[in-house]
């Protein structure tokens, strides 16, 4: 285990022992979220293959490191996290339900290897490969990194021989897609709680979200006053589902309003959405030469994709590469495309609300001065919500008045507070010019396009005159 040795997470024997785990064939590795974390020797196994080490390779928040500097935390301590907040959480439920539920040493280990494989598919730069990239460069074909990890995990087994039921992976990949597109249908129908954990499909309230909460904001210097503590503590099974009490409904908004000020402030940063821009038109400029995107259905070749491609363009002297390798050049030197602008679409627009794109842009643009081209321009469309778009995420929930009643019940948002939203999504317009000089003809351009959408500028304030003017003159 020595291999395991930052100055975030260091490993080392346990030498404890507690009634819910016999830690004498555990190891422990110091997280700087959650403290000591104990390792079964089944997820060990799964630790100690490449594979499962690639997510060092990943940071969490991929580009926003660029922005946050603290920012630098990556998906294999993630990882741990989730693992860590799995175990708990269903032990949690054994030692208060555990014989009305039936929960056995096979639900607690499924569950804990799907909180610790959840993201063992995971693209790079976060989000960006999956959401950005491979929409431009595949013809209709779905993919999703919850589908590569459950593909991965059979590629993990049988490359490294791991001596695992195959009943407790399939539950495990079944956990992991619970709440993506590529669901699968439940093999526990006696036990549908336990898909509730990991990747809760059902209303979003799950450790992964507990976990990447408060590490991101730890880790960019943001507060967090979300604590999810308590609703692992008093969360309880009420026909097969995973409730809580309705005192703490305020402190579940709270999770998802936390969310949403992560993507707002950090997540989707006008200067991090400038960089994964200019990263994505780099991978789409060198994939057809690197064939960046040929292994997304190949697990053997997936897996030795990771951050690292930027380097590899940066460093590569090949000519095919010349222009990827000028635009990692730039962000290397904060030449970032700029920004421009931005709007919120207005709420009564939202439901038939289509991307705009830079064509729509370029197409704004008055007759005489600068001529505009498409490739001048880049959009960022960005949809910020409560994880079920215009949809109150509460409603989805199911709560408890007391220990000793049996009954569960939604609550309608208008019964608890009129401080709380009325709406539960934001659309967010942005426009950057990829060439500095032409910061004031694309403003221009962008605020013709909202009079022409809307009949009203519909952003806050003009582009500041200085920024048309120090980026005209570079």
């Amino acid at each position: 285990m020595g291999a395991y040795c930052d100055e975030n997470l260091s490993f080392s024997p346990a030498c404890n022992l507690s009634p819910s785990h016999d830690l004498r064939l555990s190891k422990h590795v110091h997280d700087n979220v959650h403290g000591n974390i104990y390792l079964d020797p089944l997820s060990l196994k799964f630790i100690d293959t490449e594979q499962f080490q690639r997510l060092r390779e990943l940071k969490q928040l991929g580009l926003a490191h660029l922005v946050y500097p603290g920012a630098v935390h990556s998906r294999f301590e993630h990882s741990l996290g989730v693992y860590w907040l799995a175990g708990e959480a269903i032990q949690k439920l054994k030692t208060y339900q555990g014989l009305e539920l039936g929960i056995d040493r096979f639900d607690v280990q499924a569950v804990k290897v799907a909180g610790l494989l959840h993201d063992v598919g995971h693209g790079p730069f976060s989000h960006l490969f999956e959401r950005e990239f491979l929409p431009k460069v595949l013809n209709s074909f779905k993919w999703a990194h919850e589908q590569m990890s459950a593909d991965l995990i059979d590629h993990i087994v049988d490359v490294h021989h791991i001596d695992v039921e195959s009943e407790m992976i399939k539950r495990v990949k079944e956990m992991i897609l619970a709440s993506s597109e590529f669901a699968l249908p439940k093999s526990a129908k006696e036990k549908q709680f336990l898909y509730d954990i990991v990747a809760n499909g059902r209303n979003g309230i799950d450790v992964d979200k507990f976990d990447y909460i408060v590490r991101d904001s730890r880790a960019c210097g943001l507060g967090c006053s979300f604590d999810f503590h308590r609703l692992m503590e008093t969360m309880r099974v009420l026909g097969d589902e995973i409730c809580y009490r309705a005192k703490d409904y305020l402190s579940i908004h709270k999770l998802f309003a936390t969310r949403a000020d992560l993507y707002r402030t950090v997540y989707t940063h006008s200067k991090v959405k400038a960089v994964e821009l200019m990263v994505v038109d780099a991978l789409l400029k060198a994939n057809s030469y690197l064939e960046i995107s040929s292994s997304i259905q190949d697990p053997s070749e997936y897996w030795k994709l990771d951050d690292t491609i930027i380097k590899t363009i940066e460093t590569a002297p090949d000519e095919e590469l010349r222009e990827s390798r000028d635009l990692i050049l730039r962000i290397r030197r904060r030449n970032l495309y700029q920004f421009c602008n931005e709007y919120s679409v207005p709420k009564d627009q939202l439901e038939h609300f289509k991307d705009v794109t830079a064509q729509d842009i370029a197409c704004s643009q008055k007759n005489g001065g600068v001529l505009l081209q498409e490739n001048d321009i880049a959009v960022s469309n960005v949809r910020i919500d409560l994880t079920r778009g215009k949809q109150n995420p509460l409603e989805s929930i199911n709560f408890f008045k007391d220990y000793e009643s049996q009954e569960k019940f939604p609550i309608p948002h208008e019964r608890i507070s009129h401080l709380l939203p009325t709406s539960y999504q934001d659309m967010i317009v942005r426009v950057y010019s990829k060439k500095p000089e032409l910061v004031a003809a694309v403003s221009e351009a962008f605020e013709n396009f909202q009079l022409k959408i809307y009949g009203v500028k519909a952003q806050v304030h003009a582009t500041p005159e200085k920024k048309k003017r120090e980026n005209s003159e570079r």
